[in-house]
């Protein structure tokens, strides 16, 4: 039922996008992406939300509609990569990735930049891992940045102190590059410590519903770092991250409600006390 539902919503999107003058491959495109979008992807349209993970429902469906769009599509290539990730077909997913890589998407290149740092599907390689990822962040791609910066001390990776200042320049008008600094700038990292600043990286990531913000705004104002400590402000921001999903947020919410714990003879948590 929920395949034939599925078939029919895409079939519906189809037959929007063709009346409206498109053409067939731009069709492909409108339901590639509307089923495998990557939501931290600047290629991305704005009114697209996307999935942090393909469902594997719609998997055979994206590689289908993202294969047949990929054609004139940087956007759909690194899509078709991300389909064939999630079907476990690896050199698929490679070639779509390098290809989508020389058309100029950064998002593919962020992946194979993971891929060639950990050894994942290919032969380790720090310099192109490092190389991957410099691309993409000069380019501003925030998780390039982010990816580059937790590189660390690898062969031809960028220090610390480099990747904030880049990740500064993504941070003027992107939600994950603002989240990314305000971590930095909490832990120190290539830079002065400095939670104030971090709050306010954190709010304004926050107030476009970045999860990862959200529980962090929460935080610091459970804390009061950088700010006012207000536990009804911190409840607030916590519950806003669980309804998207965070799990560290919803860990946050049940602390709060439940502040008191039972621990055994050896230290282990048994239970939370409520009130």
């Amino acid at each position: 039922m929920k395949n034939a539902l599925a078939a029919f919503c895409l079939a519906v999107l189809a037959v929007i996008a063709l009346s409206h003058g498109a053409r067939a491959q731009s069709a492909d495109l409108v339901l590639c992406d509307r089923i495998a979008a990557d939501p931290s992807d600047p290629d991305k349209p704005a009114d697209v939300k996307g999935f942090s993970e393909i469902a594997a429902v719609d998997i055979p469906t994206a590689i289908r509609f993202c294969k047949q769009a990929s054609g004139g599509s940087r956007r759909a290539l690194y899509q078709l990569g991300r389909a064939y990730a999630a079907n476990k077909q690896a050199t698929e997913a490679l070639a779509a990735w390098r290809k989508a890589v020389d058309k100029g998407s950064t998002a593919a290149m962020v992946e194979l930049g993971i891929l060639y740092a950990t050894g994942s599907g290919v032969a380790k390689d720090e310099a192109q891992a490092s190389k991957l990822l410099e691309r993409a962040a000069e380019a501003g791609n925030p998780r390039g940045v982010s990816n580059l910066a937790a590189l660390g001390g690898g062969a031809g990776a960028a220090d610390p102190a480099r990747a904030r200042s880049l990740l500064a320049k993504a941070a003027e008008t992107n939600a994950e590059a603002q989240y990314q600094l305000g971590l930095m700038l909490a832990e120190g990292k290539g830079g002065t410590q400095d939670d104030a600043a971090a709050r306010a990286m954190f709010e304004k990531a926050a107030a476009q519903n970045h999860p990862g913000a959200l529980e962090r705004m929460g935080a610091f104002a459970e804390q009061g770092r950088g700010g006012a400590r207000d536990r009804d402000t911190a409840k607030t921001y916590y519950q806003r991250a669980a309804d998207l999903g965070d799990e560290d947020a919803k860990k946050a919410l049940k602390r709060l409600e439940c502040p008191y714990v039972l621990k055994d003879k050896r230290g282990n948590l048994v239970s939370n006390l409520c009130f």
